[in-house]
């Protein structure tokens, strides 16, 4: 009986479905990023889109917050367990990104608590979610159709979840949740009806009615917080503890803020001397003139692109694979114009689907475009080199082809959005903008907003700047429109470390081509280290120099 019983809490500890049962980095990364794709919250930015399951909709009640924290307590302990200390360099950074990983997790649920403080939080998780899924180009089968009834559908349970967790409001952010909701049942409902024709019969007939139970939660929703506003808290910072949890445990990065705001700093002094340069050596040359309308727009991108990646090639910059596809312009369909401010309007795409193009939608050229719009509608290429080629569709394109499965599914706005701005600069000095002089000054303008968006997020993150300050420093200093820069700050308050992605990320990568080239000397090339850093693209750029150079300062330890 003794023996038994021996015998059977051996299969107990060790058997099928244990917990003790021998784990590796690979099965936790595969059971991390299938329950990621369920867990993780709406955004309004592009990078951070994943792919969902069919049936996924948004659940923040109360007890899926509760049960998110145990599944992520489990996942922690399951990465703590692991011992990588005697395996390869490539295997203790794939280590570090799931840990990074684990803790954005963490940072979202337990540090930010943007589910508690943010109202906005829930106008991503409900009119968000819907717009996200309007961003594929069609045709919306059966399967995609009856995902957007679905997610339309859970809007009313979704509110009700806002109203019973947020106990800790903050007025910014429910003004900024407010503004956003301004006659959404209207808008709400005429993108509905012109998505109607689009999809699958039963879809079309259940989509009208259902976007109207939706608005009027969100109407309702909108009215509480008009209510709870006098209420409400005026602290929107993450605060100095948890910002530099952030920097160190999910961005990677070995920076106080006091260090990073002297990048800044300096970066911005630089980029104001290069505007001034560039200005007071253009002195004569014209103005570039607006297109005079959308389709010599997108006409003339499309040419665009396509130089582009000749140029990438011919001035051997950077390889360009035939399999990946294009990044194209397309006019605003009907369905997503009435709710074209929830988030980027593009679709990049993502690894289920790399044979399809990069979309960005666009607005008709004229004085009501904003401050990166409106320099697209004379020069598309300032965009094209940022958002497409070799920008974020091209690099995640790369970086979602990637053989290693957690390389292909981390993501970083350090590394990305610094990959995006460090190629605007390298696309500059490799000489695409030669042929049009105004369109370097907006180049280096571009460069003036990336510094200052270190300042602003640091002093917003510390408390040092409300959501108004951090808007008017932006107009008065980058200068941006008043329309641009208030969505700026208010993003950069709601998603604390994502505006310092820019100009640190580039930073590194310039720290990074020097040691390489330093190392190697004659033997470096150009092309292999940026084939390098846009395959790992997702990666973070210390890890990516550790890996290549083994070079770890860069790395907090």
């Amino acid at each position: 009986m003794k023996r038994l019983l021996i015998f059977g809490l051996w299969l107990w500890l060790f058997g099928s479905g244990s917990y003790l049962r021998a784990d590796s980095l690979e099965d936790l990364a595969k059971d991390f990023w299938q329950w990621r794709a369920n867990e993780q919250p709406v955004s309004s930015d592009d990078i951070a889109r994943i792919e969902r399951p069919a049936a996924w909709i948004p659940d923040w009640s109360a007890a899926s917050v509760e049960k998110y924290r145990r599944e992520l307590n489990e996942l922690e302990g399951r990465w703590k367990r692991l011992d990588t200390s005697h395996t390869s360099v490539p295997e203790q950074i794939d280590y570090r990104l799931i840990g990074s990983a684990l803790a954005r997790v963490r940072w979202e649920l337990d540090r930010t608590r943007m589910w508690q403080r943010n109202p906005e939080f829930y106008v991503q998780q409900t009119a968000g979610a819907y717009f996200n899924l309007l961003l594929q180009p069609p045709p919306f089968n059966g399967t995609r159709s009856r995902q957007i009834v679905a997610v339309l559908r859970s809007v009313p349970a979704t509110i009700e979840a806002a109203e019973q967790n947020l106990n800790q409001p903050a007025a910014p952010f429910a003004r900024l949740a407010i503004a956003e909701l301004e006659n959404i049942a209207p808008r709400l409902q005429k993108s509905a009806s012109a998505l109607k024709p689009q999809m699958d019969v039963t879809s079309g007939e259940q989509v009208v009615s259902t976007a109207a139970a939706a608005s009027a939660a969100l109407e309702q929703y909108r009215q509480w917080l008009v209510e709870k506003l006098p209420t409400m808290s005026k602290e929107t910072a993450a605060g100095r503890e948890n910002y530099e949890f952030f920097l160190r445990e999910v961005a990677l990065l070995p920076f106080t803020p006091e260090q990073l705001l002297e990048m800044g700093h300096l970066e911005w002094a630089r980029s104001v001397a290069s505007q001034v340069y560039e200005e007071h050596r253009n002195a004569g040359a014209p103005e570039l003139h607006m297109f005079s309308n959308e389709s010599e727009e997108m006409e003339r991108e499309k040419v665009d692109e396509l130089a582009v990646r000749k140029f990438l090639e011919r001035k051997q910059i950077l390889s360009v694979p035939p399999w990946v596809q294009h990044y194209v312009y397309l006019a605003i369909p009907d369905y997503l114009d009435p709710l074209g401010d929830l988030g980027e309007l593009d679709d990049l795409t993502g690894p289920g689907r790399l044979d399809k193009n990069g979309i960005r939608y666009i607005a008709p050229p004229g004085p009501q475009l904003g401050y990166f719009a409106s320099t697209q509608a004379r020069d598309p290429r300032g965009l094209i080199v940022h958002e497409g080629v070799p920008g974020h569709y091209f690099q995640l394109a790369l970086g979602w082809k990637n053989d290693d499965p957690i390389r292909r599914h981390y993501y970083d706005s350090g590394a990305n959005e610094g990959i995006g701005f460090y190629a605007e600069e390298m696309m500059l000095h490799a000489g695409l903008f030669d042929d049009t002089p105004r369109s370097r000054e907006f180049i280096w303008n571009f460069m003036r907003l990336r510094a200052l968006r270190v300042e602003v997020d640091v002093k917003l993150a510390l408390g040092e700047f409300s959501i108004e300050q951090a808007a008017k420093y932006l107009m008065e200093t980058v200068p941006m429109d008043a329309r641009t820069a208030n969505a700026e700050a208010a993003f950069f308050a709601s998603t604390p470390g994502q505006a310092i992605s820019y100009q640190i990320g580039k930073i590194q990568i310039y720290q990074f081509l020097a040691d390489a080239q330093r190392q190697q000397g004659k033997k470096f090339n150009l092309r292999a280290f940026h084939d390098f850093v846009w395959q790992n693209g997702n990666v973070p750029i210390g890890l990516q120099r550790w890996e290549l150079l083994s070079l770890k300062d860069g790395v907090p330890q």
